[in-house]
């Protein structure tokens, strides 16, 4: 039986996350991204926001999750697909959801146990402006903050099972 308890650090390494980013946005965006301090203590809860989650399941459950404020989801979306968006609506939000499953699948790719052991669920996007989102008692969580131009997002690995 594979098992990835014995490369815990392998798995949760953030700099797998780093790249996966960076590939991500700079191959399917054309958008090259740093990462970006911790902007989070700026928000007001009456800012709309993005947020993507797609599903892990098999040897890893949990989530990886994208979350960005409305014009970063529109700006994405955009440079997805060549159209010009004034709201956040369905193309933005599978834009958004579409760019997370990219990330998800990339991050995962770079783990063989993981690659070989480990399926993705459709992305689910969630909109508005005041909610949080909560995962109870996680094994362990990789959470870092990205940036390019005037826009800031941030990305979750969120292990909520490891075999």
């Amino acid at each position: 039986m594979v098992s990835l308890r014995d490369s815990l650090h392998v798995v949760t390494d953030a700099r797998n996350l780093d790249e996966s980013v960076y590939e991500v946005f700079e191959t399917m965006l054309g958008i090259s991204c740093c990462n970006q301090p911790d902007t989070d203590s700026c928000r007001t809860e009456k800012e709309e926001s993005v947020t993507a989650v797609v599903g892990f399941g098999g040897i890893l459950t949990g989530a990886c999750v994208l979350r960005c404020d409305a014009p970063g989801a529109r700006f994405m979306a955009e440079r997805m697909t060549g159209m010009e968006l004034t709201a956040v609506d369905e193309v933005v939000k599978d834009g958004v959801g579409e760019i997370c499953n990219m990330l998800a699948g990339t991050w995962k790719g770079r783990l063989p146990a993981l690659a070989a052991n480990c399926s993705l669920s459709v992305p689910a996007v969630i909109t508005g402006s005041d909610y949080k989102l909560h995962v109870q008692s996680p094994e362990f969580r990789i959470s870092r903050h990205y940036g390019f131009e005037n826009v800031r997002f941030e990305m979750m690995i969120v292990c909520d099972g490891l075999q």
